[in-house]
This record gives structure tokens, C-alpha cells and sequence, in this order.
């Protein structure tokens, strides 16, 4: 499925923002609203930060880039506009998944972590939130544009018409493409450990029902969720689906605002929860997330055992296959022989940049057929896995085909049907908002002529 806002420019223009405020005030450059859509203001310093964030991305206007990204930006508020009306939401599992994809992402891209932050001249915690809130607002845009075109369909027929009418040289080309299979197993955490991150969490509890301090502080120092942390632990108002079940489980039955819950082990670690409110089938709560330290021992040991894994399927003493079936403890792939799915595509097929970025570097030095040596990632729950990985499939760059490339071209096409039905709903949609445009800012070619109303 079409990715229709990108993330990566989104996220990057947030922290690229905070980084370059402070040399936007130094230079005295006074801030200023550009465009009101609805009832919210567009400013200068949005334009300028997204700006830097193009040029950070070698992006290549074909307009004037101070008329291209306001545009853009009154766009993006059109669609989070309609999915408050629609009360499209964001659940924190996903929420967390793609803070994680690009904190691995810029810690992959930059050497470490250490850095990453100082790159960004930021500490982790502080890049972590500035992507939480963007990664809101990106995913619910994503949402509420999958509503909008959710519905439509495509035939063979519609992408063979499609493909014959396209001119040799308009033919798409197939970037590299592969399929891997893998088994994760999880390093055992010690007894004591598991039982002192739980005396820890029993102490908390103890230390705010006695009035020593509040919840709220105790997580903004030790909660293990960065994203809630420096907001006290927290979170929105949620419904159960968007919530780990165990950790629903709890919240949900709370009784009493400011009642603190047992112990909920969720598979992202162990947390204490506060509710602060329920309204209807949704609940606002804080907590508190503790996870095991794994030991270094435990990871060597884990991976130990995954390599002798790994060479008795090279010794032909049972199938990869197999061993994903019965061996792996990744919840998403042993029931298919360890195949990972793609969720962006709907299929097992994987551009490098679609893998999580440590299978990435490991395959992109595999041949097909070839099992790798153990390794350690961290997935989105947080907690740290080990692995091996076989490279099932590769099929290099190439001039798509019907015969090899439908979906992709399938995609193509839906892609196509998807931006008009988008690009008609926008021209609809500023019919009935309010906008206004900052007199120096309105001499402009836009992509959408009817923000201008006269």
C-alpha cells in the first residue's frame, strides 16, 4: 500500500525544527502567521524548518519553495482536520513502532547513538519525543487518507491495459527486491532480574499511596517509555484495541481516578498504571514501564544458540522451514515458515530500505540460499532479540514485467486511482474551509488553485 505522507520528511523537519529555532530568533528574524486554514495558523518558522528539511533531503522543487511548502503543510491540516471529525486515531503500539524504526534508523545512518545526539544536539529522550508527536500526526494523516481510498479496487485487466499502453521507455523500473525468512529467540532474563524491576515498581506504588511523591515524577525519572516519560507516563485518551490486551485488561477495570493498578507484565516489559479518566469506551492513563536487563552473557548465549541453529540446517539435519515452525519466538512469521511480511505491500517482498535496518546490513552481503550468523536487534517492543536470517529470494533491479511484476504494477495503478480520488477530495474540501494567505505570500502558482477565494 502506498505510503501517501512521507514519514521520513515529517519526522526530520520536527527535530530539524527544534535544532534551528534558536538561530532563527539569534538572527532576529521575527516569527509570523503565513496562512490560516480553519482554525489554524501556518507559521514562518514551519515554512522555514520544512524548507531545511528539503535541502537536508536534496529535495528538487518544480516550484518556489516558499509556495510548495505552505501548500503542503495546509494540505496535511485539511486531512487531520477530517479525521478529528471522523475520530481517526493513532494507537500507541504503532505509535511506538515508528519511533523506534527511525531511532534505529538515525542511530543505523549516523554510528551510534552517542551521534545521534550529537547531531541533533539533543539527548535521546528529547529526539524520541520530538518524533512521538510527529509520528501522531503523520500516522493519522496516513489513516484517514487509507479511509478515503480504502474502497477502491483494481482488476488484471485494468493493469494489463495499463502496461500495453505505456511507451518502452516509460516502462517502471523494479528496484532490487528480496524475501527473507527468520527465527528470533528472546535471551532468558534471570529470575532476580525480572523480580527486582517488580520490587522496584511494588516501591513506587508503596512510595505515592504513602503521599512521598507522585506518579508523575516517578515516571518522568524512571519510566522505561520515552515517549510517555516527560509527559509524567501520560498517554492520550486510547481505546482497548489500541492497547496491548494485557495492559487493557488492567487499565479498563481501574476503578477510581488516581487508583494505581497490580503488576502488568505486556510484551514490551512489566508497568504500573494510574487512570486518571474514563469517558465511555476510552480511558486516559499514566504508567510506568520497567523492562529486564538482559545480560550480555544471556545475549551471547542466546546467539550461541542460534548459530548451532544455523549449522544443522546447513547440515542438512532439518529444514530452515522447519526450525522457524518450531524454534522461533517471532509471533509473526513461525506460523509461515519464518517469512517475514511486508506490511507496506502486502506481500513478502522487500526493498533493502523496507527491512528493519539491522537485517538490512546483514542480507545486503548474502546470497540466496545463505543463513546468516547470529545477531542482536531491537524490534518494536523495545526489548532485544536475537536472530539469524535466511535470504530466501533476490531478484535483482530491473524493467518490470506482467509476467514478474504484477503487484508492482498493480500498485502502480492503484497508486494512480488513489491520488485522484485524493486530489478530488482536496479541491472539495477547500471549498468549505477558511483560508487565508499573508498578502506577501499569495503570488503563487499553487497545485490546488482554490485556496484563494475572491
Amino acid at each position: 500500500m502506498k505510503k501517501f505522507i512521507n514519514f521520513k520528511s515529517v519526522v526530520l523537519s520536527a527535530l530539524l525544527l527544534s535544532l534551528h529555532m534558536v538561530t532563527y530568533a539569534q538572527n532576529n528574524v521575527i516569527d509570523e502567521v503565513v496562512w490560516v486554514v480553519g482554525d489554524e495558523a501556518i507559521l514562518k518558522s514551519e515554512v522555514e524548518e520544512a524548507r531545511m528539511s528539503a535541502l537536508y533531503e536534496r529535495r528538487k522543487f518544480d516550484r518556489e519553495p516558499y509556495c510548495v511548502i505552505p501548500e503542503e503543510i495546509a494540505v496535511q491540516k485539511l486531512f487531520l482536520h477530517q479525521a478529528a471529525l471522523d475520530s481517526i486515531e493513532v494507537s500507541e503500539a504503532e505509535i511506538i513502532q515508528r519511533v523506534d524504526m527511525y531511532m534505529n534508523m538515525y542511530i543505523s545512518d549516523l554510528g551510534s547513538r552517542e551521534k545521534m545526539e550529537e547531531y541533533f544536539n539533543k539527548t535521546s529522550s528529547q529526539i524520541r519525543e520530538t518524533l512521538r508527536e510527529n509520528a501522531r500526526e503523520g500516522l493519522t494523516v496516513q489513516k484517514m487518507q487509507q479511509k478515503l481510498v480504502g474502497e477502491i479496487k483494481i482488476t488484471p485487466a485494468e493493469v494489463r491495459r495499463y502496461f500495453s499502453a505505456l511507451p518502452a521507455d516509460s516502462i517502471p523500473y523494479i528496484p532490487t527486491q528480496v524475501e527473507v525468512q527468520i527465527i528470533t529467540q528472546q535471551p532468558k532474563v534471570p529470575l532476580e532480574e525480572t523480580e527486582d524491576v517488580k520490587r522496584r515498581l511494588r516501591e513506587f506504588t508503596d512510595r505515592v499511596n504513602k503521599g512521598e511523591t507522585t506518579f508523575s515524577s516517578l515516571a518522568r525519572m524512571y519510566s522505561e517509555d520515552k515517549g510517555t516519560a516527560l509527559n509524567g507516563g501520560e498517554m492520550p485518551f486510547v481505546g482497548r484495541g489500541q492497547l496491548d490486551p494485557a495492559f487493557a485488561n488492567v487499565a479498563f477495570n481501574l476503578q477510581g481516578t488516581n487508583k494505581i493498578s497490580k503488576i502488568v507484565e505486556s510484551e514490551y516489559g512489566y508497568h504500573i498504571i494510574q487512570l486518571i479518566e474514563k469517558r465511555g469506551d476510552r480511558i486516559r492513563v499514566r504508567h510506568i514501564l520497567l523492562k529486564p536487563h538482559v545480560p550480555e552473557e544471556a545475549l551471547m548465549q542466546t546467539n550461541a544458540r542460534l548459530d548451532s541453529i544455523a549449522d544443522d540446517i546447513r547440515n542438512g539435519k532439518f529444514s530452515f522451514e522447519d526450525a522457524a515452525s518450531v524454534l522461533s519466538q517471532d509471533k509473526d512469521t513461525r506460523n509461515n515458515h519464518g517469512l517475514m511480511p511486508n506490511p507496506e505491500t502486502g506481500t513478502s517482498k522487500f526493498q533493502m530500505q523496507e527491512l528493519p535496518p539491522e537485517i538490512a546490513k546483514v542480507v545486503d552481503k548474502m546470497k540466496v540460499g545463505e543463513i546468516s550468523e547470529a545477531f542482536t536487534m531491537i524490534p518494536k517492543t523495545g526489548k532485544e532479540e536475537c536472530v539469524i536470517v535466511k535470504l530466501k529470494s533476490r531478484i535483482n533491479g530491473h524493467k518490470a514485467t506482467i509476467a514478474e511484476d504484477y503487484q508492482n504494477l498493480k500498485n502502480i495503478v492503484l497508486s494512480k486511482r488513489q491520488d485522484q480520488v485524493l486530489d478530488k477530495w482536496i479541491r472539495e474540501k477547500q471549498k468549505h474551509t477558511y483560508v487565508r494567505i499573508n498578502e506577501n505570500w499569495r503570488n503563487c502558482t499553487f497545485k490546488y488553485p482554490g485556496w484563494i477565494k475572491e
